[in-house]
């Protein structure tokens, strides 16, 4: 009861505080003043960004401009320069200064109407095409030997190619093919490979499937149930090339570096590890993700709150169609990393890596202005 009228209490102080803004008789030509003073170098007279990643402003909501002028008056924000100018702000210059941006007319797309937006799983699946002379179709390895990367986590894969850049592993014959992709291409690239389905392997000429079934009971508190498994940074087995797993499970007793997995298969015999080779190869594996619409999925999530349609008065959210990509991008990341303070934009955001945000950004900064 007492957290009920705590709530109340809090929600009417929200829209107390919004009503008072809404009272408050901004003066535009004031606020035009202060942004020739002072904001014009970024963000000019119309509203407009002079660079990737500074944000237009134009048409923004009001509220939400006073609302981010106060985040960097109170730290919630980074941005030293925004700080320092925001601190000598009044409330009258805050109210006066967004109701002007508020007042200009919003930015068209750079870009205009028949831009490409950025996917990130079709720029993997671009990407994947150099590697289908050795891990096969889709990335469903038919070589002894040569891992399987369909329906891997993506984590785990954006991990493993890192390692070889670094040298953590040994250079192999793709190290050339990936050494000048960047962060995004390697996210992409994953994407890809992780959001198809491996084919059913046959059994494999050795081991005993039924046999390794028990021996995999260690196994199944990382890789998952069946070797499916459900962190992004663990790799999956099942439906892994059996001589691919044979011989990564005995590197772990040689030459490859890794605490856990090295105490975990330390007292494994040959005999064991072709076992549960041959049992994790048999078994289905579920993609992690689904690339294809994981963009929009997310998009739509965004638009409970975003969509030109929704209009809270007691919340200071932002317009983004056609806002800055570089921008767009910027902030999420931000808020993935608690830059910026909010609990419900971090968790939204928190599992998707640069490339996915990427692609959200683009998809925004490529509508029109509403």
């Amino acid at each position: 009861m007492e957290r009920l009228v705590l709530a109340v209490l809090l929600s009417l102080a929200l829209l107390a505080g919004w009503d008072d803004h809404a009272s408050f008789a901004a003066d535009i030509a004031a606020g035009k003043a202060l942004a020739e003073q002072q904001c014009k170098g970024c963000h000019g007279m119309d509203g407009k960004g002079f660079a990737p990643g500074i944000p237009n402003l134009a048409g923004q909501r009001e509220r939400y401009l006073i609302a981010a002028l106060n985040e960097y008056k109170e730290g919630d924000r980074s941005h030293a320069a925004l700080t320092s100018m925001a601190e000598r702000m009044s409330k009258a210059d805050e109210e006066n200064v967004s109701a002007y941006y508020a007042s200009q007319p919003p930015i068209a797309s750079v870009a205009g109407p028949h831009a490409e937006i950025f996917s990130p799983y079709e720029h993997g699946k671009t990407l994947a095409q150099a590697c289908t002379r050795c891990h096969g179709e889709n990335g469903d390895s038919t070589s002894p030997g040569t891992p399987s990367l369909s329906g891997q986590q993506p984590g785990y894969l954006v991990a493993a190619i890192q390692e070889y850049l670094t040298g953590a592993r040994e250079r192999a014959p793709m190290h050339a093919l990936i050494r000048d992709l960047k962060g995004v291409d390697l996210q992409s690239l994953a994407l890809y490979f992780a959001s198809q389905t491996p084919a059913q392997r046959p059994a494999p000429p050795f081991g005993n499937a039924a046999a390794g079934e028990p021996l995999t009971g260690l196994c199944g508190g990382c890789h998952g149930f069946h070797g499916d498994s459900t962190d992004s940074v663990t790799p999956s087995l099942a439906s892994q090339d059996p001589q691919y797993l044979v011989n990564a499970i005995k590197a772990y007793h040689g030459s490859r570096k890794h605490a856990a997995m090295q105490r975990a298969v330390a007292n494994v015999s040959d005999k064991d590890v072709e076992n549960i080779a041959a049992f994790y190869a048999v078994q289905k594996l579920t993609p992690p993700v689904h690339g294809q619409t994981l963009v929009h999925d997310l998009v739509d999530k965004c638009n409970r709150c975003h969509s030109p349609s929704v209009d809270n008065p007691t919340l200071p959210i932002p317009h983004v169609d056609g806002q800055d990509e570089a921008y767009l991008a910027m902030a999420m990341r931000a808020y993935r990393e608690d830059k910026r303070q909010s609990s419900l934009m971090h968790n939204m955001i928190l599992p998707y890596d640069n490339a996915v945000l990427e692609g959200v950004a683009s998809y925004y900064a490529n509508q029109p202005p509403k």
